[in-house]
């Protein structure tokens, strides 16, 4: 590929990262106080994804069972992506993205190919598949710590914005596909679980985990000039592959690392192809913290870095930075910080953040799914969301 088509690649899909709309601000009535417990049928179900099998056949057992969901979502994001785009550009990000997944480092390229084979999808189009997320989501991650500094962590996985919307059922197309394939997996080796995640069936890197005893983890897309297509750009172009990609990073912490010190240090430190947030949560109290990464430097926000009084037990993270006010038309970050305080100290519990999670508009027609996390008993579940009308877009 010549130095000007990427370029001219790298700038389309940059484009997709900005896109904006003139809407009025969001709307924020109530918090939500009876979510909390979810229906049983809304449970994210449970696959074993097992460590000691070669790469290429990790993912078989699963892909046999979700490859036509995988497949739709596939077609469908091909699909927009083409429309997008242009035939002419989009034609090069496929010839681009074989360079791209033959280059990643063990076991990640023979898992895509595991995947390719089992399901018949185009190796470019997993390859695809496994990056979308860096140009399309918006989450909402919370840490808080109860009066006796028990630990729990929660998140909204929002995906879609901006992907096929369906006017008529006022749903986006693409999050409507990705409930489907999302599992949750109990990473193994040598019949122990290692960690436990929430994926979308296929999707290799981990957006959404737990390590029992040591930590749980949350990835926020964070935007910027600087962003992952830039990072792919010096990764193709010059060979430059001493850049971690943002959600293989966590998938190795969680394989690997022992404790949340450890996980902070590596999370904060390693040089990223793309700007993002890691949301992290220990077992001890204060363990719990917000690392602002631009793609060499770090900004760690902890539950100690806060002044004691309203809100020191508490984080939020959306996808805008927490030293500055986040734009009027996407403030999940406000309500969620009221709906904290209003309930205190006092009432935090996995049942608050559920029901925190479920308050429009930080629940809203994005949302995928709920998780919640507690790192020190090691229990982890997910729930697949929808927000009934009338729900704002993002």
């Amino acid at each position: 590929m010549m130095k000007t088509d990427v370029l001219i690649l790298v700038a389309a899909l940059s484009g997709l990262c900005t896109l904006m709309v003139h809407v009025s601000g969001q709307e924020f009535e109530k918090c939500e106080t009876s979510a909390y417990p979810p229906e049983k049928h809304n449970k994210v179900p449970v696959y074993e994804l097992n460590l000691d099998l070669p790469p290429a056949h990790r993912w078989t057992n699963l892909m046999k069972d979700k490859g036509p969901q995988v497949r739709s979502l596939v077609d469908e994001v091909t699909k927009l992506a083409r429309t997008i785009m242009g035939p002419r550009l989009f034609q090069l990000l496929l010839s681009s993205l074989p360079k791209v997944g033959r280059s990643l480092p063990a076991p990640y390229y023979e898992e895509l190919q595991g995947i390719s084979a089992t399901t018949g999808i185009s190796f470019s189009q997993i390859t695809l598949y496994n990056i979308f997320y860096e140009a399309f989501s918006l989450c909402t991650s919370v840490v808080v710590q109860d009066s006796n500094g028990h630990i729990t962590h929660a998140r909204n996985l929002d995906n879609g914005a901006f992907l096929g919307w369906d006017s008529s059922n006022h749903t986006w197309r693409v999050s409507e596909l990705l409930r489907p394939v999302t599992v949750q997996l109990d990473w193994k080796k040598d019949n122990i679980t290692v960690f436990h995640s929430i994926n979308f069936a296929g999707y290799i890197g981990v957006l959404t985990g737990v390590k029992k005893g040591a930590f749980s983890f949350s990835l926020d897309k964070r935007f910027g000039f600087t962003g992952g297509f830039m990072g792919i750009l010096e990764w193709v172009l010059f060979g430059d592959h001493d850049q971690s990609w943002v959600s293989f990073l966590p998938r190795e912490v969680l394989e690997h690392t022992e404790s949340y010190q450890d996980a902070q240090d590596l999370l904060s430190s390693r040089r990223l192809l793309a700007p993002v947030y890691y949301i992290l949560a220990g077992t001890e109290p204060s363990q719990g913290c917000i690392i602002t990464r631009d793609r060499d430097n770090s900004n760690i926000f902890t539950l100690k870095s806060q002044e004691v009084g309203s809100g020191s037990w508490f984080l939020v993270e959306t996808n805008y930075d927490h030293w500055k006010h986040p734009p009027f038309f996407d403030d999940r970050r406000t309500p969620a910080s009221q709906c904290l305080t209003l309930a205190g100290q006092q009432s935090a519990s996995p049942s608050l953040l559920y029901n925190v999670l479920s308050t429009k508009p930080i629940l809203n027609k994005e949302t995928v799914y709920t998780a919640l996390m507690d790192a020190k008993s090691g229990e982890f579940s997910g729930w697949l969301r929808e927000c009934p009308d009338p729900c704002w877009p993002w």
